[in-house]
């Protein structure tokens, strides 16, 4: 999001979805037949994954496969129209948004919305990847959030999270639900777990099966203190890291800059430009839409 967006999608990837099991209920009784033919328990065999091909931001392909035990994204590839910089969608509702940090420092909102973009996840803070993790609130959301809410945006926020355990991942939950104090979301409160490719992090030698569980922990508090939470993902995440069988019941936040999302899992907001500009901001912006 921001500047190390593009690192985030260099990295990793996620795996979103979940099966919900039924409970065993024992059969009834059938009433015995003139013939009788034993067998052994026919159990069914999940469908194979599938073949899967995509690349990142530099072109660089990867080959994984598609869990058909995730949920599928329900949007058609054809409908979205791009205009520029400004993308469209042509089979349903949609709103276009941005998503900012300090580093787009001062910002006009009421240019930004006359500019037609109508709502914004702004930084709410991040935790340092160095070795001590410092949390930090971001230095001008409280600006930020004002003056979008003054100009009609609806406002989602997000963590940039470089937590190693479950213990740091609920800290850092709490940290956000801290700034927050209580006060009014119109969208979700999203997790951003991202890599750091240019520097040694405290991350890098975090397995895939511990950021899904850090990521379970911090959308979990989220949640239970009343406010909707999202998983901020890109191909190589949802390929290569995290687990979203197990992370199903939160929605996805997808980057990906190619014309249209290679990921074939369901998400709801798309990143679609980390090089946008928008009346009202400095500089390039990350772009989203949101389907509806």
């Amino acid at each position: 999001m921001k500047t190390s967006v593009i690192i985030g999608i260099l990295i990793f990837a996620i795996t979103i979805g979940g099966c919900a099991r039924k409970k065993a209920v024992a059969p009834k009784e059938l009433p015995l037949q003139e013939e009788s033919v034993t067998s052994e328990p026919i159990t069914e065999e999940p469908p194979e994954d599938v073949p899967f091909i995509f690349r990142d931001a530099f072109g660089q392909e990867y080959e994984t496969t598609v869990n058909p035990r995730i949920a599928s994204k329900v949007y058609d590839d054809a409908a979205f129209v791009h205009d520029g910089q400004k993308l469209s969608y042509e089979d349903g509702e949609y709103m276009l948004g941005v998503d900012v940090s300090h580093h787009q420092g001062s910002i006009d909102w009421d240019r930004v919305k006359a500019d037609g973009y109508d709502f914004a996840f702004l930084r709410i803070g991040y935790r340092g990847y160095g070795s001590t993790g410092s949390l930090n609130p971001d230095k001008e959301f409280e600006n930020y959030y004002r003056d979008a809410k003054d100009a009609g945006l609806l406002i989602g926020v997000y963590f940039f999270a470089q937590a190693i355990n479950e213990d740091e991942a609920r800290e850092e939950a709490d940290y956000v639900l801290g700034i927050l104090g209580g006060r009014e979301l119109d969208l979700p409160v999203v997790y951003d777990p991202e890599s750091i490719l240019d520097d040694e992090a405290r991350t890098d030698d975090v397995t895939g099966e511990q950021f899904t569980a850090n990521t379970g922990v911090f959308c979990e508090t989220i949640a239970e203190n009343g406010y909707d939470a999202m998983i901020y993902s890109n191909m190589l995440w949802e390929a290569f890291e995290l687990d979203l069988e197990k992370l199903s019941d939160y929605p996805i936040w997808y980057a990906d800059y190619e014309a249209v999302p290679q990921t074939p899992y369901a998400f709801e907001f798309w990143q679609y430009s980390n090089e946008g500009t928008v009346s009202g901001v400095e500089g390039p912006c990350d772009l989203d839409i949101w389907i509806k």
